[in-house]
């Protein structure tokens, strides 16, 4: 009964017949490849505008201080006088500058 509709089915036209794959093509790119492209160049700008003092979290999750910076590497201070070098490709967040961490507390235990 399927194949007697589809052969009664009336021969669509020849610019119809490419309107649909090019309606996915303009989803696909709008929903999935555009988005992608910005947050990729929101996280490179994000990753060249880091300065001293900057406390920020890497993609493995270790939070730190940056105390020096290269073109392509980063110092981060995790600890008093422990100091990891990380290239900036690593640098996943930034969490707040110096000052601003200094005044919450974050890093003291309740007693």
């Amino acid at each position: 009964m399927f194949l007697t509709l589809l052969l009664q089915a009336a021969d669509a036209g020849g610019y119809t017949q490419l309107l649909f794959p090019i309606a996915i093509g303009l989803v696909v790119y709008f929903f999935m490849i555009r988005p992608q492209q910005k947050r990729t160049a929101d996280a490179k700008a994000f990753r060249q505008s880091l300065a001293k003092g900057s406390r920020i979290v890497t993609i493995g999750g270790l939070h730190g201080l940056v105390v020096d910076l290269t073109d392509d590497t980063v110092v981060v201070e995790v600890d008093r006088g422990t100091k990891l070098r990380f290239d900036r490709s690593a640098i996943a967040r930034e969490v707040g500058t110096k000052a601003a961490a200094g005044t919450t507390g974050g890093d003291t235990l309740p007693s």
